[in-house]
């Protein structure tokens, strides 16, 4: 009986161990730093701007 209970218990013990199995690591994508420049922040809305007041001026 005891013999029965301890193979029981080991394989309890075996098959939670290799559940997932074996999994690769996987690894984080490097950080890419942005090398635009300052000017790019305000350079669209101001040439929209324009192209609003001659939207305005030509109708």
């Amino acid at each position: 009986m005891k013999k029965i209970a301890l193979a029981a218990a080991l394989s309890v013990a075996a098959t939670s161990a290799f559940a997932g199995g074996a999994a690769e690591p996987v690894a984080d994508a490097a950080a890419v730093k942005s090398t635009s420049s300052s000017a790019g922040g305000y350079v669209v809305p101001l040439l929209l701007l324009v192209a609003l007041a001659l939207a305005a001026s030509n109708a």
